[in-house]
């Protein structure tokens, strides 16, 4: 996994994408995009409004985050839900190259308290279990590594560092 270039930190809403992200940039030199600056103003609007988001409002914005993957010169992170096997398939054809997901997992109490203490954010905590029951976990044949986000911060990205061979 040393040579892939190109990393979406992917889960449900509230897992710590972000925090994550920076985290990992921080400790690789490598950039970190927050895929929810990808989001077309309509799709904020309805997360915003507690509307979950059709496939329909998510292509356009998973095409996004694969082609800003592909545009990029050496590695990258960027946080995506990347929810279902389909939207992981168009952001690694828009990437043009392999893409390994770092799928940040938990429990969805710990999430839900997680997302009552972010101030600011547009998706309400009422999404939560919408985000879960989209959910399709990497599955064999995709590039993956789990990691449980029970734990603090820095171990969290430790774990990950250690999985992706970045050490």
């Amino acid at each position: 996994m040393a040579d892939i270039q190109k990393f979406v930190i992917m889960g449900v809403s509230g897992s710590g994408k972000s925090s994550v992200g920076a985290t990992l940039s921080e400790k690789t030199g490598a950039p970190y995009v927050d895929g929810d600056d990808l989001h077309p103003k309509s799709n904020i609007e309805k997360m915003s409004a507690g509307i979950p988001l059709t496939d329909e409002d998510r292509w356009p914005w998973l095409a996004a985050v694969g082609e800003r993957l592909g545009s990029h010169e050496g590695k990258i992170f960027i946080g995506c839900s990347a929810l279902k096997h389909s939207y992981r398939d168009l952001i690694r054809e828009k990437a043009g190259e392999p893409v390994l997901f770092i799928h940040l997992t938990g429990a969805k109490e710990v999430i839900a308290e997680r997302m009552k203490h972010r101030p600011g954010h547009f998706m309400p905590t009422s999404l939560l279990d919408n985000q879960f029951a989209t959910l399709e976990p990497p599955g064999e044949g995709e590039l993956s590594v789990d990691a449980d986000i029970g734990q603090p911060l820095d171990e969290v990205v430790r774990d990950i560092l250690n999985k992706i061979g970045r050490n």
